[in-house]
């Protein structure tokens, strides 16, 4: 990974100087190698839906029978997230989509995470789609945890040639069998704790974070016993320009299907095209909150705990927000 790393000093609220660790992504010298890992990271929905189309549209029957029965092959077929050849794959895509942004990362405290423990990331906004979260995945090599997996909404896992992907790259669903799992067996977690239901209430000129009802991701930090960390990506917003319907038969539809259909689109313009703007990324990891753990917390200790992480979510963004360039960007937590 071609990354740049770097120290770098700033003043607290007590007026005293702390550091900052922060990593770059380097700019890719060539173009190709950039639109090709974003193509194979972001172009299979869109792959997919246009092969669903050309098939119901320009195919014979038989003929669009046989690629339905491909797609639902594919939906299905066991994947080896161990894979050779598709870690390979997701190294690339890793390498060259840090680069294309670029991505940036900023650490808080990295001497505060231990190698030998596992996390619960609160990752914030989901925006169209949460990219900024390669900067945390494992094969990204930023920070100092061998053991990172990306939760992400079942749909992801049902479909064709993305679920493969996304497997490889680091994602797992987001069931809480799963969650818990994960973390009992030395993983840290990076959950986008708006879900579905946050890209539904997302505004053009702030930012949105869905987070004041959920709480389920607090809950199984505490039971786990593991240090909750909040994280905020700015400029992931604008990295898409997008569209979508209002009201709350589409809020329902979304939450039904686990899922938000929403119409975006990137470099290309209106042709739905996968490939976001060149829009420079800064993530921004705030210090672990340590949890007692309690495998029956009580609702008043779930809220508690819920408000430290939103408190700190919070003061991460207002901290941080002109540094990187957004000095009058707003959040709303919803």
């Amino acid at each position: 990974m071609e990354t740049e790393e770097g120290k770098e000093e700033w003043g607290s609220s007590s007026g005293v100087e702390e550091t900052l660790t922060v990593f770059q992504g380097r700019q890719n010298a060539s173009r190709i190698h950039s639109i090709a890992a974003l193509t194979l990271w972001l172009g299979a929905i869109h792959f997919v839906v246009a092969l669903v189309l050309t098939a119901l549209l320009f195919l014979p029957f038989s003929l669009a029978l046989t690629v339905f029965g491909l797609l639902l092959v594919f939906m299905v077929i066991p994947i080896d997230e161990k894979s050779k050849y598709g870690r390979k794959l997701s190294r690339y895509i890793c390498k060259h989509a840090c680069g294309y942004f670029p991505v940036t990362l900023y650490v808080e405290d990295i001497k505060a995470f231990d190698p030998n423990r596992a996390y619960v990331f609160g990752y914030e906004p989901h925006s169209v789609l949460p990219i900024g979260v390669v900067a945390l995945a494992d094969l990204t090599g930023f920070l100092p945890l061998p053991k990172i997996k990306v939760l992400a909404s079942n749909a992801v896992f049902y479909t064709p040639f993305l679920r493969h992907i996304w497997t490889w790259l680091g994602l797992s669903p987001a069931t809480k069998k799963n969650f818990t799992s994960l973390l009992a067996s030395g993983y840290s977690c990076i959950i986008v704790p708006g879900g579905v239901q946050e890209p539904c209430l997302m505004e053009h000129g702030c930012e949105v974070a869905f987070l004041k009802s959920r709480k389920g991701f607090v809950r199984i930090a505490i039971e786990m016993g593991r240090p909750l960390v909040p994280v905020f990506c700015f400029g992931q917003s604008h990295i898409y320009k997008w569209w979508r319907p209002g009201g709350n038969l589409y809020l329902q539809f979304s939450r039904a299907i686990k899922f938000t259909p929403i119409f975006f689109w990137g470099i290309f313009g209106k042709t739905i095209s996968p490939l976001p703007y060149r829009q420079p990324m800064h993530v921004v990891v705030g210090r672990p909150i340590e949890v007692k753990k309690n495998l029956h917390p009580t609702v008043e200790e779930v809220i508690e705990v819920h408000g430290q992480f939103v408190e700190a979510l919070s003061d991460l963004f207002e901290k941080h927000k002109a540094r990187v360039g957004y000095a009058d960007l707003q959040l709303k937590i919803l």
